[in-house]
């Protein structure tokens, strides 16, 4: 379905892709390690739908990728369901009611774009902890869409944080990274850093507090975080190290429902999060923009395009800071950001020989690390999710009692009154997650998604233009090299060349050289004959299992004659 099939012809910027896809006829999972996403394949083979298959790798995920995801985080799913139905399913985290909009002291001399607290309060331990969602929406979304009992989805979390398992190289950095300030905390140094050293790649990461803490929701489901013991020991502890979580807070906890920001880029139908997600009202508005663009003709990497995506990249972070934020809150302004009216006045300005400078074209409204994951069964069920506990190892903490290590979503608040994403009471944080699903006449063809804070939805717009507009394979457009900015440094990944670095300096980006932008990204691609491929790309340990083959003709026997 997709054209321009020779796109490597018109392309200034070569890869070789370092992963291979999978392909499926009966589902397909695919994650960021690959226990989690044989957790959500055995779900599939089980005869358990999608719905199934994604808690079970979302559970899993929290045990052999803690430092991205857990019971105490937040996220937002998309699910598509048999019948074509299209909801998102937000469970991020809230603000505790216990703080006020001045409760944290911003640095002094923090850039509007900079949410830094004196004593990095809203960064690490317990004041950098919003109340959870992650754990409610993966039980309600169960009950609601899956088939399986909890209990089932739950097992294999279980069995990998009870007997242990294998860290990976990446997993070993992610630790590396972050261990100055996990060493502060000898919970989760007793788990990460023993001997006060990272876990070295091959060692075994064992989680028995956490796997009892699995088996008690297993048995009791999510009540026993909102409503019982295990909510007990998170607010005793929070309560006697200065946190901010109360009973109340996690009593009141609702997930919400919400409807897709649909889009309509050269004829294709592109369905991502509302409000508060930024991702599907930004990621509309630069297809928007760039849809008065030749960008196949153009080409990929080449200094034309990726100026263009700069541009719009900074049009649509201008935009964000001014107006994102939760619409309980604010009125975030969508029908004006998604509306092919206001992207020819932007388009308008933009300049194609010179690198400029942005602000809103909406009125400033006053008042993160992740993972993901894509699931999808044979009868036309399909999630796209996004979760997180927002920076790696979240709070840099481990509540003890049960096992597990906290968000600090606190992060994503603005500590300064008065902006559209200062903290209240209850509000939702607002974040890039961008699940996002691809349709042409009507029929779903892909869904994909990744981690990377500000990075996700630059880098989720820049893989579905490489699918409609460059013709490039699937596996080829969740690796291929990536692009970002909000403003300031131009950031590209290494394999964007010299050449092409120089005429970008030369239009006036401040361009700088970065190993990664954004994470790794889980897609699957739905064929026309019925068939899936799975592709994950190399910035994570990303895994694609497909489910095929299938069972025993009616009527077969067998005897031995």
């Amino acid at each position: 379905m997709a054209i321009n099939r020779n796109w490597r012809d018109r392309a200034a910027t070569s890869f070789q892709c370092e992963k291979q896809p999978a392909t499926s006829s009966r589902g397909m999972v695919v994650s960021n390690h690959p226990l989690a996403s044989s957790a959500g394949a055995e779900m599939l083979a089980a005869g358990g739908n999608a719905i199934d298959a994604a808690i079970a790798t979302l559970f899993t995920l929290t045990v052999v990728e803690p430092m991205m995801v857990g019971i105490i985080g937040g996220g937002m799913a998309h699910i598509r369901l048999a019948d074509g139905s299209h909801r998102f399913i937000d469970g991020q985290s809230t603000v505790p009611k216990a703080v006020r909009p001045d409760t944290y002291t911003s640095k002094p001399g923090s850039a509007h774009d900079v949410f830094d607290t004196v004593g990095n309060e809203n960064l690490n331990g317990p004041k950098a902890v919003a109340v959870p969602g992650s754990l409610k929406a993966w039980c309600e979304t169960l009950r609601r869409f899956g088939t399986m009992s909890l209990a089932d989805v739950m097992q294999p979390a279980i069995k990998h944080a009870a007997r242990g398992y294998a860290a990976t190289p990446y997993l070993h950095e992610c630790i590396t990274d972050g261990a100055e300030e996990m060493l502060k905390d000898k919970p989760i140094s007793a788990i990460y850093l023993p001997d006060g050293t990272p876990l070295k790649p091959g060692e075994r990461v064992v989680q028995a507090e956490y796997a009892e803490t699995l088996k008690y929701i297993a048995d009791h489901g999510d009540n026993a975080l909102y409503q019982g013991p295990l909510g007990d020991i998170l607010v005793d502890y929070m309560k006697n190290n200065g946190g901010f979580i109360a009973q109340e807070d996690l009593a009141t906890y609702k997930t919400v429902e919400r409807q897709p920001i649909r889009c309509d880029y050269r004829g294709w139908e592109i369905l991502g999060p509302p409000p508060p997600a930024a991702s599907g009202v930004h990621i509309t508005q630069m297809l928007n923009i760039l849809e008065g663009y030749d960008i196949a003709r153009l080409g990929f990497g080449t200094a034309e395009t990726i100026h263009y995506l700069a541009e719009v990249l900074k049009i649509a972070f201008a935009d964000r800071a001014a107006a994102s934020g939760d619409p309980a809150y604010i009125n975030v302004p969508v029908e004006r950001l998604t509306s092919k009216a206001y992207a020819d006045e932007r388009r308008r300005a933009i300049d194609p020989d010179r690198a400029q400078a942005w602000s809103a074209g909406v009125t400033q409204l006053e008042s993160a690390h992740t993972t993901h994951m894509t699931a999808a069964d044979a009868m036309g069920n399909v999630v796209a999710t996004t979760q997180t506990i927002n920076n790696l190892f979240g709070a840099k903490i481990l509540i003890p009692g049960l096992g597990t290590v906290p968000n600090n979503y606190m992060n994503l608040f603005d500590p300064r009154p008065g902006h559209a994403l200062s903290l209240a009471a209850g509000k939702r944080v607002t974040t890039s997650m961008s699940p996002m699903m691809a349709l042409r006449d009507g029929r779903l063809v892909y869904a994909l998604g990744l981690p990377g804070g500000k990075r996700i939805f630059p880098s989720a717009m820049q893989a579905l233009i490489n699918l409609i507009d460059h013709g490039m394979d699937l596996q080829e457009a969740v690796e291929a090299p990536r692009v970002w900015t909000e403003g300031n440094a131009l950031e590209v990944e290494q394999a964007i060349p010299e050449s092409i670095r120089a005429a970008l300096s030369a239009k006036g980006h401040k361009v700088q050289v970065v190993p990664t932008v954004a994470g790794g990204m889980n897609a699957i691609q739905f064929h026309a004959d019925g068939t899936m491929s799975g592709a994950a790309c190399w910035r994570a340990d990303g895994t694609p299992v497909g489910i095929a083959g299938g069972l025993a003709r009616a009527g077969v026997r067998f005897a031995l004659r």
